[in-house]
């Protein structure tokens, strides 16, 4: 990515390569994939994952440039599996998520365009907005733990 691109865009992009893998999870056969690190994966405990970490750091974008205190990560993350992750993944499931999270990626873009000059301002102890965006655009970790299925 140039210093001239909008850093958002890779995140939305991210989002589009997470429900590109998960349009694939309609083939689940119910047993978990054991991910990196040991974790349990389930279709919905992914995109749960997926869905937290763009709304914890669009939050912290937003307190960054209100100057206000971040919220202190108290997510239970990836080492709890609910019981509503192990629920089956359906079709309407998959629409659900297409339009939860099609929404959250492009408001990480549209966050980003509207402040350019934001973008590389040092926010020590916390990241720039640019390295908070390619954190985020990582986001597609938690797709590729439960993978591609046929």
């Amino acid at each position: 990515m140039t210093s001239n691109e909008n850093p958002g865009a890779a995140v939305s992009d991210s989002v589009r390569e997470c429900l590109e893998i998960a349009s694939s999870w309609l083939a689940w056969d119910g047993r978990p994939r054991i991910g990196e690190g040991g974790s349990l994966w389930t279709p919905h405990k992914a995109l749960r994952r997926i869905t937290d970490h763009l709304i914890d750091h669009l939050a912290e974008v937003e307190a960054l440039l209100a100057g206000a205190p971040t919220i202190p990560d108290e997510w239970h993350g990836r080492t709890v599996t609910f019981d509503s992750d192990w629920a089956r993944f359906t079709e309407t499931d998959l629409a659900e998520t297409r339009q939860r999270q099609t929404r959250l990626g492009q408001w990480h873009e549209l966050r980003y365009a509207a402040c350019p000059a934001e973008w590389d301002i040092p926010r020590t102890p916390s990241w720039t907005l640019r390295e908070i965006a390619d954190h985020v655009s990582g986001v597609t970790w938690y797709a590729r733990q439960m993978g591609r299925l046929t």
